[in-house]
């Protein structure tokens, strides 16, 4: 779900089929894409249809997206052909490394799964006792690695396609890296590599993630101010200078809103990790602010969003 992740825009619903209940943005991405895993339409065995192989990946279009998400004239999300491209861009790196997503029993079949035995054979280290772990920062340059060529059109230094990552004057090289959506396929990873027997630690070792939500946040409560009050009101790309500050300083700030809010309640860095900062206060109070000052609860900047950043 993370690659297909980026968010569905204010117009967007998908009813659930089981429960009846019809979710929007983050919640209804989660779900349709769960429900399109669950179908098999990206398994390439239709005895196994609970698996995602680089063959099927390579024949989503977004016809096949737009019947999976309940797209039409009337339910649009955003970015929909940048989604399907992203899905194919998977299914293409899968190909690339076939050393990481062979399947053992199947070698002619690419599938995404291997990349857990991938993990626990290359980048789990032991503990005293024996104990397997993964750095939360090693499992990030792994998905980097291996993903990289899955975000169309960026930045490349020597030859290499560098994904979310920008250029801005004030930095040392003039480059600003983020890497958003793999950051939150990293965070989305940690509860199943530990159900599967491999802790993910040293979680603080990523950053928050600099999306609409967490930045709205800054933006609507007055902590971050535009110095150009018109640029509330313009169409702003994402790689455009304001963006890229904006989630530059974004970034920094969650750490600053961590530690004060650890403060407030009397807690360590250990007891209330910057991820539950974000899960369980900044990302929802974003959205609720967002709902309360605009009707289709959008953020304080209008981005251009093709559907593979934000």
């Amino acid at each position: 779900q993370g690659v297909a992740a980026a968010g569905a825009g204010p117009q967007w619903r998908y009813t659930d089929a089981g429960s009846g209940h019809t979710l929007a943005r983050s919640e209804g991405l989660g779900v349709a894409s769960l429900a399109l895993f669950a179908s098999g339409r990206l398994s390439d065995d239709p005895a196994q249809p609970l698996r995602c192989d680089a063959a099927a990946l390579r024949r989503i279009d977004a016809a096949t997206l737009a019947r999976a998400f309940q797209v039409g004239p009337d339910n649009p999300l955003v970015g929909l052909e940048g989604r399907a491209r992203l899905l194919r861009n998977l299914g293409d790196a899968m190909r690339a490394a076939p050393d990481v997503f062979a399947d053992p029993e199947r070698p002619e079949s690419l599938r995404l799964g291997c990349l857990f035995d991938h993990c626990l054979a290359h980048t789990a280290t032991p503990d005293e006792q024996g104990n397997l772990s993964v750095r939360a920062d090693t499992l990030l340059a792994t998905l980097l690695r291996l993903l990289g060529p899955v975000w169309p059109g960026r930045l490349k230094l020597a030859g290499v396609n560098l994904g979310d990552c920008w250029h801005h004057p004030a930095t040392d090289d003039g480059y600003m890296p983020f890497h958003k959506l793999t950051q939150w396929l990293t965070y989305s990873l940690v509860e199943p590599l530990q159900w599967g027997g491999l802790p993910v630690r040293e979680l603080d070792a990523l950053t928050g993630l600099p999306e609409y939500r967490n930045g709205g946040l800054l933006l609507d409560c007055g902590l971050l101010q535009p110095r150009d009050a018109a640029l509330a009101s313009q169409p702003l790309t994402v790689d455009s200078e304001p963006v890229v500050e904006w989630r530059a300083l974004t970034v920094a700030l969650l750490d600053e809103l961590a530690d004060a809010v650890r403060a407030q309640l009397g807690v360590s860095a250990a007891q209330f990790p910057l991820t539950q900062v974000i899960e369980g206060g900044a990302w929802f109070a974003g959205r609720r602010i967002a709902a309360e000052r605009r009707a289709d609860g959008g953020p304080p900047l209008r981005i251009v969003s093709d559907g593979t950043v934000f």
